[in-house]
């Protein structure tokens, strides 16, 4: 058996060594280049660098304010800017003449029942309120009513129907039932509309639970009447 050359051999010990120090070299050069890494990211330290850093940070904040008040002057030339005159007679368009032809009249008014000790119904069931009113009106509306009338008085898209108790507000005055609401349109469309309509349920659970008034008739001819004539007044800016 031939001899290895002693060219060849090295003690196993001796590789060893340099296996550890070159690994012991890597790790110290990967660690510097985080620490000079880290440096780079990490704020200056010294009097020049703060200030440069701290005057590149005001001038930011700076631009953001300066479009910060730009959007504030675009606002607030929106919000002074001249409204033009609201035309009384388009708001009351469709309702400024008197209407005739045929269509519907519903009556509703206050129980007269009187509920025993033990009844779960209270005296304000018995009673027509504000929602019950409004619940027919947006039926008949919905129902393509032409126009409706309560109590006489044509609604036009600004009336409001406020109820305190029993009592009626409209346009000014005060109405206690039975209430009277009328509608031009096709009767058999405002019927189903009435029969459809949510609220309108209710209330005639009501009129079979407690004797709540209900009455609907068609009418051949009727003559609803203009709206009266509204004014309007509007804010002014102080001067």
């Amino acid at each position: 058996m031939e001899s290895t050359p002693a060219s060849w051999w090295a003690p196993r010990g001796s590789t060893i060594g340099l296996f550890l120090v070159a690994l012991i070299a890597g790790i110290l050069f990967a660690s510097t280049a985080q620490l000079f890494r880290n440096a780079d990211d990490s704020p200056p330290t010294d009097l020049a660098g703060l200030i440069r850093e701290e005057n590149a940070r005001v001038a930011a904040l700076e631009e953001e304010m300066e479009e910060l008040k730009i959007e504030r002057d675009d606002l607030v030339a929106r919000s002074t800017a001249v409204l033009p005159e609201l035309d009384p007679e388009l708001l009351n368009s469709g309702s400024g003449t008197a209407l005739r032809g045929t269509g519907l009249r519903v009556q509703m008014w206050d129980s007269s029942s009187v509920l025993p000790p033990d009844s779960n119904f209270d005296v304000n069931d018995l009673v027509v309120h504000q929602q019950d009113l409004e619940g027919v009106i947006n039926a008949l509306r919905a129902g393509g009513a032409e126009a409706i009338a309560v109590q006489g008085q044509r609604l036009t898209s600004t009336s409001a129907v406020r109820c305190i108790g029993n009592v009626l507000l409209l346009h000014g005055r005060q109405y206690s039932p039975p209430y009277v609401i009328e509608a031009i349109g096709n009767p058999e469309r405002l019927r189903q509309s009435l029969t459809d309509s949510p609220p309108v349920q209710v209330y005639l659970q009501y009129v079979d639970r407690v004797g709540l008034g209900w009455q609907v008739n068609t009418v051949a001819e009727l003559n609803l009447p203009a709206a009266p004539a509204s004014s309007f007044l509007y804010a002014q800016e102080l001067s």
